[in-house]
């Protein structure tokens, strides 16, 4: 269940939001969720990012690591 917030917005950024959220067919609060949910996700998608290349990196400098990438091996299509 989500939960409510309330935030302050300066008058010129309310205005600029509100259009924008007009031009979008959609209320200010529809267009600030939309906003917080896409920004989220891309938060989210980062530290997947991250997270991935900090174990590239590690299997790239550490032997057993590589060893065991290669003993593991890649799925095939029907792994899938």
């Amino acid at each position: 269940m989500s939960a409510p917030i309330s935030i302050r917005l300066d008058a010129d950024v309310r205005e600029t939001l509100e259009a924008e959220a007009r031009a979008q067919g959609v209320g200010l609060a529809t267009y600030l969720r939309q906003l917080a949910a896409t920004a989220a996700r891309d938060v989210r998608r980062s530290r997947i990012r991250a997270g991935s290349a900090a174990v590239a990196r590690h299997v790239a400098t550490d032997q057993s690591a590589r060893d065991f990438m290669d003993d593991w091996g890649t799925p095939d299509a029907e792994g899938l």
